[in-house]
């Protein structure tokens, strides 16, 4: 017996999931909110979950990306009374099993919840007999909902040859995640040879990947193999497959489908047995559609897709990202290992980061090189490009000053002199909070880190108005 939880704000649709489920011998339980919904979900186990798209309390697409974090992680039937093949989409990328209309027949909505239920059990079935080794992830860094999403797709496309296609915004490790999927496959005591189209000359191209005879054209002194034939028995990834010429599209397309080419020059095809695994920062689609990308290639090449997020689609990865890079630069430089003070934190989840984990890692190289043996990281250490950003982000985030209604004239306001005095003395009283949190109320350690001598420290606690509590 399955139990199954029904989130409508509809009794009639509860009354009618609820029948369809006893009709099968399923336990059935109704909420009416979101909220009262994931309430139950977290504190209850269940195996399906039938969730309304239009709720009092929100949308149900928004709330099914909490769902997967749940410790059963039910399989979610979207209902909705407004069909929407954007809403569809989301909701299959979310991780739902099914999209149905509430118009759907009885034997639509009864065969939706038999075969969720078939797979669930078979993928409990497939974990409990599963002795496979962990997942090697070298370098992949965080436990993010979006990022542990695409490391089972890494494990997914690992069993199998098909072709894999890693998309995502420049700086987002497409790379690192092509090594994951050689490294955890069969292949992975052989080759994993890179291509990155776009630094490859296009007049070149050709016998760079598929090799020359000596004399096959000018300054040609030797045969040379190329790097399809490199890649035997191993995988091939192509980095940045949407600057591939078109003209070489069409032949690479036949080496995909035969495993097999002729090197310039030769009269004599050669084979290469290996595995494709391509990136890209580009829309292959929009590329197919403006006749920049072959259609055939992309189908080839995309038998599994895995899209990364950028980095701002993870900020709960930032402090094991920074930590896990800042350990290995210092531990490359001969550096101390850095600590982090709560503001260089703050200010790190604050900003954009446009370059993503490669703007990241640049960043945190420039941080260590001007802290040097300072042993703490400040947000002063951060390249100024950053501050500013964050900084002018922040006060148009904040309300804007607004004096008290009975000073209503410009005489009221108070004089420059003073306003610098009262900001200065707040950014004080705040950094002594901060400093003493640090070193947890040990003086000797606030001096050091602060550059401040014993009799100043005192002074200033002194007139902050700050008490030590040891």
């Amino acid at each position: 017996m399955a139990r199954i939880l029904i989130i409508d704000d509809d009794e009639l649709i509860c009354q009618s999931l609820s029948l369809v489920a006893r009709q099968k011998g399923h336990e059935a339980t109704s909420t009416y909110t979101l909220q009262e919904g994931l309430k139950k979900t977290t504190c209850e186990p269940f195996d399906v979950v039938f969730l309304d798209v239009n709720m009092p309390d929100g949308n149900g697409l928004d709330f099914l990306s909490k769902l997967p974090k749940l410790p059963t992680s039910p399989e979610i039937i979207i209902m909705t009374g407004y069909g929407d093949p954007h809403g569809a989409e989301l909701a299959i990328k979310w991780g739902a099993w099914d999209y149905l209309e509430k118009g759907a027949s009885v034997t639509e909505i009864t065969l939706s919840l038999v075969r969720a239920l078939q797979y669930r059990e078979q993928k409990q079935l497939g974990s409990s007999i599963n002795d496979a080794p962990v997942l090697r992830r070298d370098g992949i860094i965080g436990n993010s909902v979006r990022l542990l999403e695409c490391l089972d797709l890494v494990a997914q496309a690992a069993g199998s040859d098909s072709s894999v296609l890693i998309t995502g915004e420049t700086g987002t490790g497409k790379e690192l995640f092509a090594r994951a999927v050689h490294q955890n496959s069969n292949r992975r005591n052989k080759s994993f040879v890179v291509v990155d189209c776009a630094a490859l000359p296009e007049n070149l191209i050709e016998g760079m990947l598929f090799g020359h005879e000596k004399g096959a054209f000018t300054n040609a002194d030797h045969a040379r193999e190329g790097l399809v034939s490199q890649a035997h028995g191993g995988t091939l990834f192509l980095d940045e497959i949407g600057e591939m010429p078109l003209s070489l599209q069409k032949v690479f397309l036949r080496v995909l489908q035969e495993h097999r080419f002729l090197p310039l020059g030769s009269n004599r095809e050669v084979e290469s047995d290996f595995r494709l695994v391509v990136a890209t920062n580009r829309n292959l689609d929009e590329m197919v559609k403006n006749g920049d990308f072959r259609s055939d290639l992309l189908f080839r090449i995309s038998a599994f897709v895995i899209d990364l997020p950028s980095f701002r689609d993870r900020p709960e990865d930032i402090k094991e990202l920074a930590r896990y890079h800042t350990d290995r630069i210092c531990e490359h430089y001969g550096t101390p290992t850095k600590e982090f003070s709560p503001d260089f934190l703050k200010m790190l989840a604050a900003y954009s980061w446009p370059g993503n984990v490669r703007e990241l890692v640049n960043t945190l190289e420039r941080t260590i090189a001007a802290a040097r043996n300072e042993l703490i990281l400040f947000p002063k250490h951060l390249p100024i490009h950053l501050r500013i950003e964050v900084t002018k982000t922040t006060i148009k985030r904040e309300t804007p000053f607004q004096p008290p209604a009975e000073l209503s004239g410009p005489s009221t306001l108070p004089q420059l002199h003073e306003l610098r005095d009262s900001i200065y003395s707040n950014a004080e009283k705040q950094y002594l909070h901060d400093l003493m949190a640090l070193t947890e109320n040990n003086v000797a350690e606030a001096c050091r880190v602060s550059g401040l001598s014993l009799s100043r420290f005192y002074a200033l606690l002194k007139k902050q108005g700050i008490q030590l509590h040891h």
